[in-house]
């Protein structure tokens, strides 16, 4: 048997676990395993690299993909999803594992359609691929979200002011919700909800009023995010002794650093069953 691994998409920490047991799992049965750079772009233009135990030795710990990844939006249509089919019978693959989120695993289920052999590996820090409980790199996220709302709230507390936190996520508000009641916010918006911004602003200044400070988390897919709220509250606002309110896109960080003890077992449990 030989097989190739790929990661596409948004990088997810715990990918490179995964590339692990793919090829430790691999190895034991004494398969080839070789990976595929630069995800689908790669696999169209034949940018394989064969991998053993040492070439995936102490990768564990570090964040990101050692594959690394890029969009391939070309890859959508038959030209080429054939240019892939053509590169994997070249070099004789008789299985693929592609790691990553929504438009990857589309990928992966045109490949198949074709007759050509797939495991999807969940792996997004959004977590909205359907039929997937947790998808690789989410608790990493959600432990990197709440470090975050925690230092910020330290500094809400000393200074007085109303804290509004973007997470990332698209438009699925997993990251938000869990991170936000796991962190003690005041409020939470997400696309799955129509909050009312006006309900929104009134819990916000009733807890500033009773606490003198607050701390809002909103998902980036809520209506204008962030930074929709924050102009809405200030505009708002018709007294000199209005709270002022600050701004906080976490943005991609939420996606690098080093994987949690879940997240690298989650890969590893993954990558093996993969195999």
């Amino acid at each position: 048997m030989r097989i190739a691994i790929l990661t596409s998409g948004g990088d997810a920490p715990g990918m490179n676990a995964a590339i692990r047991a793919v090829v430790r799992a691999g190895s034991q049965r004494n398969w080839d395993v070789v990976g595929v750079l630069e995800g689908f772009r790669g696999l169209m233009a034949g940018d394989f690299q064969p991998l053993d135990s040492r070439a995936v030795g102490g990768i564990m710990q570090l964040g990101g993909t050692m594959l690394r990844s890029a969009r391939a939006p070309e890859f959508s249509g038959a030209v080429g999803q054939e240019a892939a089919l053509q590169q994997l019978a070249q070099r004789n693959i008789d299985g693929l594992v592609v790691v990553g989120g929504n438009g990857s695993q589309r990928g992966s289920l045109a490949l198949s359609r074709l007759g050509f052999p797939v495991v999807g590996l969940a792996s997004t820090i959004d977590n909205d691929l359907w039929g997937v409980d947790v998808s690789l790199g989410v608790d990493t996220a959600l432990n990197v979200v709440l470090e975050s709302l925690d230092r910020i709230r330290s500094t809400a507390s000393s200074h007085g002011r109303i804290f509004l936190v973007e997470v990332m996520g698209r438009d699925c508000g997993y990251l938000a919700l869990n991170a936000g009641i796991a962190g003690g916010a005041e409020i939470i918006a997400i696309p799955e909800t129509d909050s009312d911004e006006l309900d929104l602003m009134v819990e916000l200044r009733d807890a500033f009023d009773r606490k003198g400070y607050a701390v809002g988390v909103v998902a980036e897919g809520w209506r204008g995010g962030a930074a929709g709220l924050a102009r809405a509250f200030a505009e708002a606002q018709l007294d000199d002794n209005a709270p002022r309110v600050r701004l906080t896109i976490l943005g991609h960080v939420q996606r690098g650093g080093t994987p949690t003890y879940a997240d690298r077992m989650l890969g590893t449990r993954l990558g093996a069953a993969a195999v």
